[in-house]
């Protein structure tokens, strides 16, 4: 399996773990009532799943794209590099012409 799948499998895994982790902490706190909300409704462990759901699709990208920007060379952390700066061109500009009535 290629690098990049196994980094992207791991952390998607690593992101809904998180959301659940999160979703427990909301519910432990019980933040806006979510607690009783889902305890006394039918539909509360359906709620929950979507919850999770989307919520690890958040925290998996996040996760991917940290991963991601942080796959940098050694060959850039070496002082010396970046951009050339631009050089600034001169240009001219004619005024519009005005209308007369």
């Amino acid at each position: 399996m290629p690098r990049i799948m196994r980094l992207l499998i791991r952390q998607t895994i690593i992101g809904f773990v998180l959301s659940a982790l999160f979703i427990a902490l909301l519910y432990a706190m019980n933040v806006a009532n979510l607690w009783y909300l889902v305890t006394h409704s039918t539909y509360g462990v359906f709620a929950t799943l979507i919850l999770w759901v989307l919520n690890g699709i958040v925290f998996a990208s996040v996760q991917f794209g940290i991963a991601v920007m942080r796959l940098g060379d050694d060959e850039d952390s070496r002082p010396g590099g970046g951009h050339a700066q631009p050089v600034p061109v001169p240009a001219e500009a004619a005024a519009p012409r005005t209308l007369r009535l």
